[in-house]
Parts: structure tokens; C-alpha cells; sequence
């Protein structure tokens, strides 16, 4: 059968257009045969699109090596994004590992640092804090590894100023999302009690999500002048910890009717606190988190839990294998595209059951298509699955100091004044196509 030539494009059947493309593409790890190989008529467009002006796609070549580093393995948000990682890893091609952290930023660098010796390509990194940050973006530098951070950061400290290793810092819009949360649980303690005394049981004290929640929880009072904050302990992002942490909130203050948990592992903490002093969580003291975890989905069916955030640990894991798919495979991101967020929506019991069926109780149907996430195989119809836009970093880190001297990087600070975050905003718009909050696109 003869090879097929496409109009407007190269001739591959000739030596000189196949050396040309090589050259002009990011085709890291490819040979001459690979291409050809790759080069049929259906798979041309895609991937000489960069050449002829649709940015950011390349030839895909062997996967490699992912490694999650998790800040412990004992928050469940952490264990069910694993399993989301693990079938995206095995769909993309990486192999994978997990690697646990236990609550010690040390322990994480050491980690890493082993991962670099092992030849890992592509991390994960779930830091206990941001502490370690820079330090692991330099050896991702020397080592030629690409990192993918999420939640716990420096702030201030972005993909800019430690260079292209560091592909991506991406985190939930998460002011907004708790919010969102903290405003079901105030308006339902109005409703119900006419207001009265809530409590919040936080996460890792100075973790920057952490204080952003706490942001956003603290915005939503000022519109329920009949409610107050009267206490707040940290829970650690835990369930232990929390539950120690409400028993010491609940012997300080009397008559609280609400709890402001700053996850779902914290609510379950909470819960248990509640029950075991006498206390009928969902009745005597409604009771939010956040996240969009299995039990914090099961509390609310049950009752006992009002409201959470859908972050979803299967997104992050999904989204995060696909980028760092995609970056080792030669695909280069605009600036508005190494700090992103995504959207939450606040669940209730009045519109919990579509995100149970696909994300919870979906008889081990996979929540997404793992492959669609990534430019490098979908060049012309890739799909977010969710709302994913750029991260504007006075938002997301107002009120944290600004270190000595810093300054907005140049990178992003052209991008938010040439076009560029505008069009970054427009592109993810325009390819969401399969909506987050939907049955499964392989149901």
C-alpha cells in the first residue's frame, strides 16, 4: 500500500522532510523509523501542528518513570488520588510508584533525591509543607526530572524562578470552594437554630492551602451576622488529630451548632469527637469539610456530613500524570499553563448522587479518559474534563508577605499583558468537552 501524503504537508516518504521535522520538533528520544512509524496519514496533522502554528505538540516516545510523593499515605484524599495515578500511569505507559512521606518534609527530600538517583523522569510532589521546594526543583534541574506540585507551596516561589523542571504548581480555586462550603453550613445554622457559635478544626498550620481555606471560610461570615467563630484548633489534615482537636474545642466552648472542618478527613475526626461527646452530628451540630472524598461523600448520603468541596482526588491524579506526560514527552507550556486551577462545586445532598455514581460508587469504572487529558496524543481534540484556567497569584496568595526583593516574574507577568492568559483561559474553555460533573465518558 502506498504511504500517504497529505496536502499542505511535508512529503515523509523523502529522507530530507523527515531530518527537517526532527529538527524543527521537540522529538526527544525518537528516531527516524519512530516518526515514520507515527507518521500515517491520521497522525500527521497532530503531530507537525506545532510546525505550522498550534503551540505545544510533540512525538511521543517512551514513557519512563512516575513517582507520587505523598506527604503521608494516612489522609484518604491522598490514598484515592494513588489509585487515580496508578490507572492514568498504566494508561499513559509510565511505570509508577508511591512513595509516603509520614508528615516529614526531610524524609520527602530524601525521597526525592533517591528518585533522581533511580533515573525517575516525572514527580508528583504532595509536600507536607513548602519547606523543601526549592531545594527539590534544584535537583530536578541537575537530574533532568519534571515536578508537578500541588497544594502545599512556597509562597511567591513559582515555576519561574526555579526553571522548566519545575512544569507545574496547580491547586483547586480553593478560596471560592471553602467559601462555598462555610456559606451551606451558616445558612443552615441560621435556618435551622437562628444562628449561634461555630468552631473550625484547620489543617497543617503555615500550609498555604491551609490558610487560604481559612480565607475563605472567614469571608463567608460576614454575610450571617447571627453566626460566629469562636474557636479554631488544627486538625493536621487527619482524622486523629482532629478528633483530639474537637475533644479540646468542645471542653472549651459551649453550645456549638457547626463545624468548619478544612477536609473530609477532618470532618470524620469531627464527627467522631461529636458522637463520642453525646453529640448527634447532622442534628445537635452540622458539620462541613472538603474535597470530595469517599467518606466525606458516604457522611453526607448518611446525614451526617452537610457539605464538601469536589476537588476530587481522581481529577488531580488524572490531570497531573497526563501534564507530566505530556512535558516528558516534548510538549512545552505557555506560562499561563505552569500555574493553573480548577473548579470546585459544593456538594449537598441535593446534588451528591451524579458525583457518587462516577467518583465513589461506580463499580470500578474509571472516572475519566486518561488519555484525553493529554496534547501530545490528542493534539487537536485534548479535553480537560473539568474547569481548569490560569492561577492568579495575588489571589491566591494575598496576605502571604512578599519575600525581599521579589519581584512578578517576567514570564508571567508578559503573559497576563500580551494576550496570553486570555487565550490559555479561551483554549481550556473551548476543549472542555466532557463536563466534570457528569457520568463517566466510559460508562
Amino acid at each position: 500500500m502506498p504511504r500517504t501524503r497529505l496536502p499542505n504537508f511535508p512529503d515523509f516518504t523523502q529522507t530530507k522532510a523527515v531530518d527537517a521535522q526532527l529538527d524543527r520538533l521537540d522529538t526527544r528520544g525518537v528516531s527516524r523509523r519512530d516518526f515514520l512509524a507515527l507518521a500515517s496519514a491520521g497522525a500527521a496533522a497532530g503531530l507537525t501542528a506545532s510546525v505550522f502554528g498550534s503551540p505545544g505538540v510533540a512525538v511521543a516516545a517512551e514513557s519512563g518513570k512516575l513517582a507520587y510523593l505523598a506527604w503521608t499515605t494516612r489522609v484518604e484524599y491522598m490514598i484515592q488520588a494513588a489509585a487515580a495515578i496508578e490507572a492514568a500511569s498504566k494508561e499513559l505507559g509510565f511505570t509508577y510508584s508511591l512513595v509516603d512521606g509520614q508528615f516529614d518534609s526531610t524524609r520527602q527530600l530524601n525521597q526525592f533525591e533517591q528518585e533522581a538517583t533511580a533515573g525517575t523522569q516525572a514527580v508528583i510532589l504532595h509536600a507536607s509543607d513548602g519547606s523543601n521546594l526549592r531545594r527539590i526543583t534544584e535537583i530536578a534541574a541537575q537530574s533532568n526530572q519534571y515536578v508537578a506540585n500541588v497544594w502545599a507551596t512556597l509562597p511567591w516561589f513559582t515555576p519561574f524562578d526555579a526553571g522548566d523542571h519545575y512544569a507545574l504548581y496547580a491547586v483547586p480555586e480553593e478560596f471560592s470552594a471553602h467559601r462555598g462550603v462555610t456559606v451551606e453550613l451558616l445558612k443552615a445554622v441560621t435556618e435551622r437554630f437562628g444562628g449561634g457559635n461555630i468552631i473550625g478544626v484547620t489543617g497543617v498550620p503555615g500550609f498555604s492551602t491551609d490558610t487560604v481555606r481559612s480565607r475563605g471560610r472567614d469571608d463567608a461570615f460576614k454575610d450571617f451576622p447571627k453566626t460566629r467563630l469562636i474557636g479554631e484548633l488544627p486538625g493536621n489534615f487527619n482524622r486523629e488529630d482532629s478528633l483530639k482537636a474537637t475533644e479540646d474545642l468542645l471542653s472549651r466552648h459551649k453550645d456549638v451548632v457547626g463545624v468548619v472542618a478544612q477536609n473530609d478527613d477532618v470532618a470524620q475526626g469531627v464527627i467522631a469527637a461529636l458522637r463520642a461527646a453525646g453529640l448527634r452530628p447532622g442534628e445537635d451540630v452540622l458539620v462541613v469539610g472538603a474535597d470530595g472524598t469517599t467518606e466525606g461523600v458516604n457522611a453526607i448520603r448518611d446525614g451526617k456530613q452537610l457539605a464538601t468541596s469536589a476537588n476530587s482526588p481522581a481529577f488531580f491524579g488524572a490531570f497531573f500524570t497526563a501534564y507530566l506526560y505530556d512535558v516528558t514527552h516534548g510538549w512545552k507550556p505557555r506560562a499561563a499553563e505552569r500555574l493553573l486551577n480548577w473548579r470546585s462545586i459544593t456538594l449537598t445532598a441535593g446534588n451528591l448522587d451524579v458525583y457518587q455514581k462516577r467518583f465513589v460508587d461506580n463499580g470500578g469504572v474509571q472516572p475519566f479518559n486518561y488519555r484525553k487529558f493529554s496534547k501530545v496524543l490528542h493534539p487537536t481534540d485534548w479535553d480537560p474534563q473539568n474547569e481548569v484556567f490560569p492561577l492568579d497569584i495575588d489571589h491566591e496568595w494575598h496576605g502571604f508577605p512578599k519575600p525581599e526583593g521579589w519581584d512578578y516574574p517576567k514570564a508571567y507577568l508578559d503573559a497576563k499583558t500580551n494576550g496570553e492568559w486570555e487565550a490559555v483561559t479561551a483554549e481550556y474553555r473551548d476543549h472542555y468537552k466532557t463536563p466534570f460533573f457528569g457520568p463517566s465518558p466510559n460508562a
